[in-house]
């Protein structure tokens, strides 16, 4: 994979420019540089993963840019969408309707009437008032119900929001018919940059019990979607399960079920994504507080990587600067901080740093591709970083 970042902060697996790609005028920054390239060969490595028999179903939320999503539709990914607004900028990517899917479990009822009239044909719910919905908002289609798994192992957990138990599973799709809806499949969510292997290969499992009672009840499931929380590298010394395993847990799994469901899906995000991107940012201003140097940039948690706020400064993006003269020189490790008035507004908490950085250089923070721009906000009036695209 070719590298975005300078030569000092390159790893393998962290996508992104030569420092000379990088190099603008001063006063363009902050800005977020995407090679496509790599968006492409993230879903290729997803299908050879799957031996193609899992389809790859990016998860619009993720990163929603226009190129991006032409990207992975060029190369044969499509779509998971939390919202109507996300489906039309899916279908202007390119993806049939039918194809797509609405894996959020609790909808607007416009956005289901909207969906439904636009084509998309399948629905995740995870409670009865979903499944009402659904069917009075898109009589006919299929829903697939998701299951709560285990999701101790991903960073970011979403099990106490949604995700439903397997009895209750079982309710709802038996229900389905009589409510002029199709019980269509299962799926689940292991939590998003989960660290297991065997995370979506034991959720796998967990499914076998319930499609056995269901087909006992005459509901044979013809989808089962294993959903996201694949897991993008962020600190090159950080252990990821190798995808390739993956995918060969989660296809060895499936032969443990009653059954094989003809449809089979992912839905990464992050894993296609993260490491497509570098945000460039400026600094403008240093100061040292209690023995420990802080460095400002121009963008911060709410106008670029909101991932770092929530994390506390934990997540460990690569980070590297235009001083490239002080290359092996002295170096400190400082927070690394955004412009806003609120503490929070951080992006790393220990970086190594030259000692020498100034007001003026450029700080560049790798692995910036997933939950970043489109979670950003112009809050204290600092803007966005401007999209710039490669490969």
């Amino acid at each position: 994979m070719r590298s975005l970042l300078p030569d000092a902060a390159r790893s393998e697996g962290t996508a992104a420019l030569t420092a000379v790609e990088l190099a603008g005028p001063a006063d363009d920054t902050p800005f977020i540089t995407y090679d496509l390239g790599v968006v492409r060969r993230q879903v290729a490595a997803f299908r050879d993963a799957f031996r193609d028999r899992v389809a790859v179903r990016y998860a619009v939320k993720c990163n929603p840019d226009p190129l991006v999503l032409a990207a992975v539709a060029s190369s044969g990914g499509g779509f998971e969408i939390a919202s109507l607004a996300e489906l039309d900028l899916a279908l202007a990517a390119g993806a049939r309707p039918a194809d797509v899917l609405y894996s959020n479990p609790v909808k607007a009822p416009g956005h289901v009437a909207g969906a439904a009239a636009r084509g998309v044909v399948r629905f995740a719910v995870d409670a009865p008032e979903e499944l009402e919905k659904v069917a009075r908002h898109a009589p006919g289609a299929g829903v697939y119900v998701r299951l709560a798994v285990d999701d101790t192992s991903s960073r970011f957990p979403l099990s106490a929001k949604f995700g439903t138990t397997r009895e209750e599973a079982r309710r709802l799709l038996l229900a389905a018919p009589g409510l002029g809806l199709v019980p269509a499949g299962l799926t689940f969510h292991v939590g998003s940059q989960c660290t297991d292997p065997d995370a979506w290969a034991h959720a796998v499992r967990l499914c076998a019990p319930l499609m056995a009672e269901l087909q006992e009840g005459g509901v044979r499931l013809r989808m089962l979607d294993v959903g996201g929380g694949f897991p993008a590298r962020y600190a090159p010394s950080e252990v990821l399960p190798d995808l390739r395993d993956v995918g060969a847990r989660v296809l060895e799994a499936l032969e443990s079920l009653p059954y094989v469901p003809e449809e089979l899906y992912c839905e990464p995000g992050r894993a296609l994504v993260a490491e497509s991107a570098v945000l460039g940012a400026t600094v403008i201003g240093r100061a040292e507080r209690s023995g420990r140097v802080w460095v400002y940039t121009d963008v911060g948690a709410y106008n670029g990587l909101m991932e770092a706020a929530q994390t506390s400064g934990t997540l460990a993006f690569p980070v590297t600067t235009s001083r490239t003269d002080l290359a092996g020189g002295p170096t400190v490790h400082c927070t690394v901080t955004g412009p806003s008035c609120d503490s929070s507004d951080t992006l790393l908490r220990d970086a190594v740093l030259p000692a020498g950085l100034e007001v003026g250089d450029r700080v560049y923070l790798g692995s910036a591709g997933a939950y970043s721009v489109c979670y950003a906000s112009t809050f204290n009036g600092f803007p966005l970083p401007r999209a710039r695209y490669v490969g």
